[in-house]
Formats: structure tokens, sequence, C-alpha cells
């Protein structure tokens, strides 16, 4: 795909997130989402990275932790990607991932997520 320029990118990346159902928006209350143009090891494989203590390993009491971060690669899900709504699909379906790993669950329910959610 031709190139999408960083901030066109990010305002993709926002249309798709303003679209989340609102179960899964909520849980991005103490997440960031952020744009790099592709991982350190210069690899287009890794579409994004969730970092973070996903909810489920948390306990009830003590401080706030750090905001979590979800981590798109734009430069990855552009040579993924053929056209514009091919991209924001990619960046929807990535989204969903990344979320299902920020909520700690394991693999039958990550792909369940992701079927239930995808475009």
């Amino acid at each position: 795909m031709h190139q999408v320029p960083e901030a066109q990118f990010e305002s993709l990346v926002a249309d798709q997130m303003d679209q989340l159902p609102d179960g899964l928006g909520r849980e991005l209350d103490n997440v960031s989402v952020t744009v790099q143009d592709r991982p350190a090891d210069g690899s287009l494989q890794v579409l994004a990275v969730y970092s973070g203590v996903p909810l489920s390993e948390r306990g009830q009491f003590g401080a706030a932790p750090l905001p979590d971060n979800i981590v798109l690669y734009r430069e990855s899900m552009l040579a993924h990607a053929h056209d514009v709504e091919a991209l924001k699909r990619e960046i929807w379906n990535t989204l969903i991932r990344e979320i299902g790993q920020h909520l700690g669950m394991d693999d039958a329910q990550l792909a369940e997520l992701v079927a239930r959610h995808r475009r």
C-alpha cells in the first residue's frame, strides 16, 4: 500500500477507537494507545505490542498502576493492507486483539473475542 503519513494513520486509529463497543472502550481507561513506525528489530511482521499488567493479574488494592500501553506499528500495518479500507480493518482487528491481551484473556477467550468483533 502507498504510504500513509503518521498524522493520517493516527486519525484512522482514533476513528477506529471511537467505534469500539462500549464494553471494550471502557476497558481502555488506563491504557495509552501510541503509534510507532515499526518495532525496534525493524520487522514488519509484528503489528502491535501490548505492555503492562493485564487486568486479570492485578490486585484490588494498592496504588493505581502506571498506564498500560498498546503500540501500533504503522509501517507493519501498511505492509499488510492493500488500501485504506483494508488498513482500517487491520487497525480494528489489531486493537480488538490487544484489548483482549489487556484484559488477560487466554488463547481461547482471545480467539472468541477477535472472531466476535472481526471486520
